[in-house]
């Protein structure tokens, strides 16, 4: 018998979160993070007291990164790159989800 472990986060669209929150329950770590924020492909939605504030949906793209920073070996340049494809990726699929009758 194969016992599979899953976790899951609850995120709430209109909650933020801390720069070390993100850290902590992503698995990257801080010099990651700010790569990825250094890159664009995490963005803050602003300070409170001098310290990043995170839309709460940044966790799942961190988490993202970590994952595939672990499967695939990748650097901070080629874990940017695979983040920015699969984010216009998830955005095509959006638009056509939004239009179906149109492919």
């Amino acid at each position: 018998m194969t016992v599979h472990i899953t976790e899951c986060v609850w995120l709430n669209a209109s909650d933020t979160c801390s720069f070390e929150h993100v850290v902590e329950i992503s698995g990257l770590s801080a010099g990651e993070l700010r790569d990825l924020i250094d890159t664009g492909v995490i963005e803050p939605s602003g300070r409170r007291g001098g310290e990043y504030q995170f839309p709460t949906q940044c966790i799942a793209i961190a988490r993202r990164a970590r994952r595939l920073r672990d499967d695939f070996e990748l650097n901070n340049h080629g874990l940017a790159l695979a983040l920015t494809l699969l984010q216009r990726i998830d955005d095509l699929e959006d638009k056509l989800a939004q239009h179906p009758h149109s492919r």
